[in-house]
């Protein structure tokens, strides 16, 4: 028998016919899925770049809710699309086998109850992963403290991604946190709408309050001014007064409303202002943080020569 005789009968045979009719069938189900896996994937990520390109383009110095939100969504999706289709394709291919899927109703129930136990904590992490999304309680790019079951620390950090079953968290160091949801037991979310930047001054109790709360209100007034300061905040600080009494310090606080995530930039920059107008004024709270602070300041000789005498004092 030659090659060719070989060839024809084997494509003829049993094998052969299963390959051309079931084998390929089964390989064009599978090339679908990975095709449809694909351009779910290619979807997700041309509108997470549509998304990060508004923002980069926009003049917005944070993303608005509804984008983080929308983000958010697109993962999920994604994510859900993904395990339809691979469902779609084992049940095809199945179909193609001939391998009937109602039979495995009865083994299957018996599995599953065995199994439930187990999946518990899965199924748990599927919900409480619903329900973050569905309640908009975080989205792609906040900035959260989660209290995680289990242990004491809190994880703070900004969100890169948030599935059915996890949140990943950057922290400030570049660790990544992966969290299951179902494990979340309090979120704090620090970026949400508006935020506020508090700001503790601790003057001596020698020092003119008066004196002290006027220049703090001039640079309330001043803050909106200021082309950095400025853009964070969302109206004028506010001097709340006197917050704490110690033996040889007094501790006034200013709190100022935000851009959401912004408070900790706004309350760097506000504390330079306030450093340099009490340096101006005279006004110190340590020698040392006062030369640091504002030593191209036109006040710091006189600054440094009060707290000299203090000290001396």
């Amino acid at each position: 028998m030659t090659m060719t005789q070989q060839w024809h009968g084997f494509w003829h045979g049993h094998t052969g016919r299963w390959i051309l009719d079931q084998g390929l069938h089964i390989v064009m189900l599978l090339i679908a899925a990975v095709l449809a896996v694909r351009f779910v994937t290619w979807v997700a990520q041309q509108v997470t770049r549509q998304l990060d390109v508004g923002f980069t383009e926009s003049d917005a110095l944070v993303r608005s809710e509804a984008t983080k939100h929308r983000q958010a969504v697109a993962s999920v999706i994604q994510w859900v699309s993904i395990v339809l289709i691979a469902i779609w394709a084992v049940v095809q291919i199945a179909d193609v086998l001939n391998f009937s899927v109602g039979g495995l109703v009865a083994p299957a129930t018996v599995i599953g109850a065995a199994l439930g136990f187990g999946a518990q904590q899965l199924v748990k992490d599927l919900l409480s992963g619903f329900f973050i999304i569905v309640e908009k309680q975080y989205g792609f790019g906040d900035l959260v403290s989660l209290t995680v079951a289990g242990i004491s620390a809190e994880a703070r950090g900004t969100v890169e991604n948030v599935t059915l079953r996890v949140t990943r968290l950057r922290s400030s160091d570049g660790e990544l946190f992966t969290i299951p949801n179902g494990q979340i037991v309090k979120t704090v979310n620090l970026s949400k709408d508006w935020a506020r930047a508090v700001i503790d001054i601790p003057v001596s109790t020698s020092a003119d309050l008066n004196r002290v709360n006027e220049v703090l209100h001039e640079v309330c007034d001043q803050a909106m001014d200021n082309p950095l300061l400025g853009e964070l905040l969302l109206d004028a600080p506010t001097l709340m007064g006197l917050e704490s009494i110690e033996v040889d310090t007094v501790t006034l606080r200013m709190v100022a409303r935000t851009l959401p995530g912004k408070q900790f930039e706004a309350g760097r920059q506000l504390r330079v202002l306030v450093m340099r107008a009490l340096g101006r004024a005279g006004i110190v709270t340590t020698a040392d943080a006062t030369v640091s602070v504002v030593q191209d300041d036109a006040g710091v000789a006189q600054a440094t020569e009060a707290a000299q005498e203090s000290v001396k004092q």
